[in-house]
């Protein structure tokens, strides 16, 4: 396998947003307005992009979906032309880049940096020029009556914002769970949508549980056998170097978004693993879509964090800008080979390995403490940064697969199956 590297070097600039006493800028953020400590309702969420859209004939606010209490689920489009047809964006050879924030609302960070980055692009004119090949989807708020449950204590470890909306929807589902059994109405309306697009790329942010360390952001996007090999190998040697070089440049050094072996003993590794297709990524893997997973960290200040998810997601479509091409030939050839499946086999399951590679971790130091409420051993961190050298178990094989059919026999009392393999 030959490794690409791009001969060019990167000038990137950090968002600069001013949390201190707001500006008489009109174009504020209901976020920079607050001095970065909280997040806008459903209301003046859709009252800002409105505003941007009377103003810029770029962007085109539209709904896709109704949720189960009653709430339109938005998606912006923003495009040069003002396109908003699959087919006219596809006619002008334009890459089209889904973006989606608020899935789990209490983690809101891809709402606010993607508000702030579609203003600067059509209000000051900041990196726009990623609209000449670029077409963006932003949905928001995906989890629509999920985020209208604010309260200040819907995820109690999590640094800001000083109030968030809930995890799961108005029926107590997961969405971000839910993209296979496509239970949810809100789900079923998305489907329609990714399947209306075929979005080259696929972005969507949330917040971390769990350990501490260093990292404002980490990442997770499979380029393993669940994903075609020219798109593997896309994403693998050009997508993920380049992206993470570029992530250091910006300030914001980025790390596998990984979980202990065992929650007691942070010595004994990281765990990786593969996205089942109920996940976002994991959909958009077995799609033949590049699927990259923001994981901001729940213990970075909330300002910290949206500036990573804004940087996170420059840089991707930085790289798609520059990368359309070879892109668009890696999705092509990975389409081709599945939809002539011929006699080949597609996995189904995968198991992690012991085989582990070696990773050095920016994190803290840490002890144990027995648990007031179980007695059991918890680890409590310090704030003395440490690097952990930790063994990374991250070798996935396939352990189910099944031969592609040519055709599937629904038994009648099972039509309903028919209208979700349509989703």
């Amino acid at each position: 396998m030959i490794r690409l590297f791009c001969a060019f070097a990167v000038i990137v600039t950090l968002s600069l947003v001013s949390c201190g006493k707001p500006s008489p800028d009109e174009w504020l953020t209901y976020y920079e307005n607050s001095g970065c400590l909280e997040t806008p309702r459903y209301d003046e969420t859709i009252r800002y992009i409105e505003k941007l859209a009377n103003h810029s004939s770029s962007v085109h606010l539209t709904y896709f979906g109704i949720s189960p209490q009653g709430r339109k689920l938005p998606l912006v489009i923003i495009d040069k032309d003002g396109a908003v047809k699959p087919s006219d964006v596809r006619r002008k050879n334009r890459t089209v880049a889904l973006i989606q924030a608020c899935i789990h609302p209490g983690e809101p960070d891809g709402k606010d940096a993607g508000l702030m980055l579609i203003r600067d692009m059509v209000i000051h004119n900041k990196h726009a020029e990623l609209l000449d090949r670029i077409t963006i989807l932003f949905m928001p708020i995906f989890n629509v009556d999920g985020h209208e449950r604010f309260g200040p204590y819907n995820r109690i470890n999590q640094n800001g914002p000083k109030e968030m909306g809930w995890r799961v929807t108005s029926q107590n589902l997961n969405l971000n769970r839910d993209y296979i059994k496509a239970d949810a109405p809100e789900m079923r309306s998305w489907l329609k949508v990714f399947n209306e697009w075929l979005p080259d790329l696929y972005i969507d942010c949330h917040v971390t549980d769990g350990a501490d360390y260093e990292y404002a952001v980490t990442y997770a996007m499979d380029h393993s056998a669940n994903v075609e090999k020219p798109l593997r190998d896309w994403t693998a040697w050009l997508f993920l170097p380049a992206w993470e070089r570029q992530m250091d440049s910006a300030g914001f050094p980025v790390f596998p978004y990984v979980s202990p072996r065992i929650w007691s003993n942070f010595t004994k590794g990281l765990n990786g693993g593969i996205a089942p297709p109920r996940l976002s990524t994991g959909f958009g893997a077995i799609q033949n879509r590049p699927s990259l997973l923001i994981e901001t960290h729940m213990f970075k200040d909330y300002k910290t964090r949206v500036d990573g998810t804004y940087q996170s997601i420059l840089q991707a479509l930085d790289i798609i800008y520059r990368e359309h091409e070879t892109l668009r030939k890696a999705i092509d050839e990975s389409d081709r080979l599945t939809a002539n499946p011929g006699s080949r086999y597609i996995p189904l399951s995968f198991r992690v390995t012991e085989k582990a590679d070696t990773l050095n971790l920016r994190g803290f130091t840490y002890h144990l403490h027995p648990s007031r409420i179980s007695g059991d051993s918890v680890i409590v961190w310090e704030k003395t940064p440490a690097v952990h050298r930790l063994a990374y178990f991250n070798d996935n094989i396939c352990t189910d697969s099944a031969q592609a059919p040519w055709a599937y026999i629904v038994p009648q009392e099972w039509s309903a199956v028919i209208d979700r393999l349509k989703n």
